[in-house]
């Protein structure tokens, strides 16, 4: 199996993600190390480590092209059965790898599987969970499905594993999504192949810092982009969907209730500073025919109204969402949906 490693300025992580790859057991890695023309030394460190290892490859381009060009040249570089997208600054947790390929082997449809990403920053890594529960497995439709029920992306990236045949089905990176090109493909490889999870280990560690893109996404964005994955989905040149028109509607709906909530959390901090709030009632407005349907409209429309709701009535909504936050939290850690 192969681990394709793109690669921008994180010459300070780039070794121990190659080394959390090569250290795995149950399966031969091979690692593909794709350069993005960084300027910092990682070109170095990555011919370093091919120099090291007979199953490191390093390529690189002469100029900065982005991470779907860099992963899709790592992709057309792998030989192996099965990829890994493991992004320079995140690793792997032992046995993650092998976890994955059990589930793999005993469902031969399942083209995605992930697990529990561990977020962490600073160093070292903190602990994980290495043993296996259970595995979950949804026919393909329904995990897409569920995707655009809630419209919110369940994988973080590095704990998932992807089946290079599904991979081949449903075709490469293909948008210039800034945040969301992964979330793009996850669904279209649950359009092809049915998709499964690794129930109660934690698959791999993402690293949270000042210089990860996660860091830099503003919620309004990441909505935009969101909705761009599910435009891309069902647009022109996506795979052929049965019911594609009503999951379509069904993800607006879900991104348009979002932005609702959003701005009525913005007009409740009672900062003034209500540009956000503006932007998310403009995105649930672009989002869906009529919001005014949509939950919540009709206190959104009384906060800009200059009428908000009594403290009491304040703080019920904040307690309902923080609940469903965490519900929706314990079962993403324990089973990967919301």
């Amino acid at each position: 199996m192969s681990v394709v490693i793109p690669c921008f300025n994180y010459a300070p992580y780039l070794q121990d993600a190659v080394d959390s790859a090569l250290a795995q057991r149950g399966a031969i890695v091979d690692v593909v190390i794709v350069d993005d023309a960084s300027t910092d030394g990682s070109w170095q460190v990555a011919q370093r480590l091919e120099q090291a290892s007979g199953r490191v490859t390093a390529l690189r381009h002469t100029a900065n092209r982005g991470p779907v060009a860099t992963f899709n040249d790592g992709v057309a570089a792998a030989t192996g059965d099965f990829i890994i997208r493991l992004d320079a600054d995140d690793l792997l947790t032992p046995g993650s790898v092998a976890r994955a390929l059990a589930l793999f082997h005993a469902f031969p449809s399942v083209g995605l599987v992930y697990g529990h990403p561990v977020h962490f920053s600073g160093t070292p890594a903190p602990g994980y969970r290495g043993r296996c529960r259970s595995w979950s497995v949804w026919p393909g439709a329904e995990w897409l499905a569920r995707r655009c029920a809630s419209a919110v992306n369940v994988i973080t990236a590095p704990e998932a594993m992807m089946r290079t045949s599904a991979l081949d089905a449903a075709g490469p990176f293909q948008r210039e999504l800034r945040h969301t090109h992964d979330f793009e493909l996850w669904l279209r490889l649950a359009a092809v192949s049915d998709v499964g999870h690794v129930d109660g280990a934690d698959q791999a560690w993402h690293r949270i810092h000042p210089g990860s893109l996660s860091s830099s996404v503003a919620p309004l964005e990441d909505l935009g982009e969101r909705g761009a994955a599910f435009d891309a989905l069902f647009g022109h040149g996506g795979p052929r969907i049965d019911n594609g028109s009503e999951l379509a509607a069904r993800a607006r709906t879900a991104l348009a209730r979002e932005a609702v909530t959003l701005a009525c959390r913005e007009y409740d901090r009672g900062r003034g500073e209500l540009a956000a709030a503006a932007g998310f009632v403009h995105a649930a407005r672009e989002l869906v025919p009529d919001p005014t349907g949509l939950p919540g409209w009709s206190g959104l429309e009384r906060r800009m109204r200059g009428r908000p709701p009594g403290r009491t009535l304040s703080l019920l909504p904040r307690l309902s969402r923080r609940v469903r936050t965490q519900l929706r939290a314990a079962a993403w850690r324990y089973r990967g949906v919301m």
